[in-house]
């Protein structure tokens, strides 16, 4: 036996040791090994708040039995550092396939929010938009994700993260379907709406989701490999978009019209449903039923995870019990010992209750020690998610402009301002506009897209790869602040290359932003409030999208410089932001 610095008494055998750690380091805990004196030590450090391991599975050296005491209120932070070559141990196959399957949500979120860029050229002959139409056809996602992040994200602090989580991949892919057979302006907007309502609430999840079953020293890194995802997910759309809406395929039957881009987008909803059942198969958040109180579940969690990660038998799992403090309702007698998350919707009273405790959480964010950053996260991804989400929208739409400008006057060199003011005049009507309906998107539009994604997968696995070394906040205040830089740039380019190559450097740091700034809120809040507080600020940065949108569509044939000058601005004050928040990493979740 022997202690280190922290107070921690490990064993011996590097085999009894590795056998509790595979584990016990995945679900967070901090641990204590001992007898004797030990013993008492033990209990005082863990404030009587004693888990069970069953004595006879591990042994000292004189072959008496020891016993183990697991402090439930911290999170992993120390015991990694007794031994180096344990920090892999408790990382294995279910957290490659948690992973995967979480990417795959992100991945899948990329492709639900920039989908309408495509559909702009598209759709426009169809719909007979014009750049005001097409402006509140891409605010319409933003504002059902505004209105949806605040509704997932308390739902998953209380209802739990899987669950939810289900529910929005399920009802975005239904929407998107039905988006797609859609035959007038007003329902196909409609259905955008109810599409960014449902995957708001899978993007505000996953994260924390994800970093809930992670080690606290590969948290972040994990949590970082997630841009990678959207990166794939910004360079599969244009590759799907390149192969289906160039396709000569047109359907038509009395007042039903189905062209190749409906197909595009039928295509882009079928991941949503398949993703939505795969997570069927997976747990929930063992730290969200630990807080629920719901110890038997969260206990079986750690067993299959444990059978999984090292092929043994869940029963061989040395912990036999856990006792966890119950997240009481707020809103009720302390005393009580009822579970949130027991209660149900359907009833009128019991659904008075949850809303009531809706309610005070949210004051709790509104209250010290959480305000500061609430604040400071809301602002960030206002500022952000603004700039980001409009301009990634419109940059397709652009590349579009130019193109018509270069056929209709070559060899000629023209601002972004100058090319909307002769492809799309001032004050047109929607019949000025079918001059160039019926020809095909260049393929030029695709190549620059698949391009600018193209150009974040360096930037994704700097992130991960380097996010220890020069930590979260170095990478959100650099992507940022070079970001605006950037964005005030797009005034002076006059042509489709000089457009590609600031668009590229764009995409790369504003996603790279965006990735970060989930990673840092998952160490942020506690566990009650961690989702809601991710919805919260994406609730503010969802607002500014779609008022970015509104704005872009009715200026960017107006006065562009006000909007280009307005987003460099705001990605410069985040940037700034950023030096406020505090560094982030391998610290324990509260």
């Amino acid at each position: 036996m022997r202690s280190d610095q922290h107070g921690l008494v490990f064993h011996r055998r590097p085999h009894l040791r590795f056998t509790l750690l595979t584990e016990l380091c995945v679900a967070g805990l901090d641990f204590i090994e001992g007898q004797g004196e030990d013993f008492e030590r033990a209990l005082e450090s863990t404030e009587q708040q004693v888990r069970s391991i069953h004595p006879r599975r591990f042994f000292n050296e004189s072959g008496v039995a020891s016993r183990i005491f697991l402090n439930l209120t911290q999170m992993d932070r120390d015991v990694p550092k007794a031994d180096a070559n344990l920090d892999l141990d408790g990382f294995g196959k279910f957290h490659f396939a948690l992973l995967t399957v979480c990417g795959l949500i992100y991945l899948n979120t990329a492709v639900g929010i920039t989908i309408i860029s495509f559909v702009l050229p598209s759709a426009t002959c169809d719909f007979e938009m014009s750049s005001a139409d097409k402006g509140w056809l891409t605010a319409a996602p933003m504002l059902g994700m505004v209105i949806g992040s605040y509704f997932w994200g308390c739902l998953a602090d209380t209802k739990g993260r899987k669950t939810v989580l289900i529910g929005a991949l399920l009802m975005d892919g239904c929407c998107g379907l039905l988006s797609s057979i859609s035959q007038v302006y007003w329902l196909f907007m409609l259905f955008r709406f109810l599409n960014g309502f449902a995957i708001t609430g899978a993007m505000g999840i996953c994260f924390p989701y994800l970093g809930e079953f992670q080690p606290g020293k590969y948290r972040e890194t994990i949590l970082c490999w997630m841009e990678l995802f959207w990166t794939l997910g910004v360079i599969v759309l244009p590759g799907i978009a390149w192969i289906i809406i160039p396709m000569e395929f047109v359907y038509e039957a009395d007042n039903f019209k189905f062209a190749s881009w409906n197909l595009f987008v039928a295509t882009c909803s079928i991941p949503s449903l398949l993703i939505g059942f795969w997570l069927f198969f997976f747990p929930e958040s063992p730290k969200f039923l630990l807080e629920c109180g719901e110890a038997d579940a969260a206990l079986e969690v750690l067993k299959d995870m444990y059978a999984t990660n090292t092929g043994a038998s869940a029963a061989s799992f040395p912990v036999i019990s856990l006792r966890e403090k119950v997240r009481t309702m707020s809103v009720v007698s302390q005393q009580s010992t009822r579970s949130i998350r027991s209660l149900r919707i359907r009833k009128p009273k019991e659904l008075k209750l949850l809303l009531q405790e809706i309610w005070e959480q949210t004051k709790a964010l509104c209250k010290p020690p959480h305000l500061r950053y609430t604040i400071i996260t809301c602002l960030i991804q206002f500022g952000l998610t603004t700039s980001y989400y409009t301009l990634m929208i419109w940059f397709p739409e652009l590349f579009y402009r130019f193109e018509e400008f270069e056929s209709l006057h070559p060899n000629e060199r023209a601002t972004v301002c100058e090319v909307s003011s002769v492809v799309v005049p001032p004050n047109s009507t929607t019949a000025s506009h079918q001059e160039f309906c019926g020809e095909p998107i260049a393929d030029s539009v695709f190549l620059h897209t698949l391009i600018i994604g193209l150009a974040c997968i360096p930037t994704s696995f700097w992130l991960p790869l380097c996010v220890h070394r020069l930590g979260a906040k170095f990478f959100l205040v650099f992507s940022l602040l070079v970001a605006g830089a950037v964005t005030f740039g797009l005034y002076f380019v006059n042509s489709t290359i000089s457009n590609l190559v600031l668009s590229c450097i764009f995409e790369a740091l504003t996603s790279l932003g965006i990735s970060t700034v989930y990673c840092v809120m998952v160490d942020l809040f506690p566990t009650n409030l961690r989702v809601m507080a991710a919805a919260l600020s994406l609730t503010f940065g969802r607002g500014g999208a779609l008022v970015g949108n509104l704005l872009f569509g009715f200026l960017i044939d107006l006065n562009c410089v006000v909007p280009i000058v307005l987003f460099a601005a705001m990605l410069l004050g985040s940037g700034l932001l950023c030096l406020m928040l505090p560094s982030t990493g391998q610290g324990a979740l509260d």
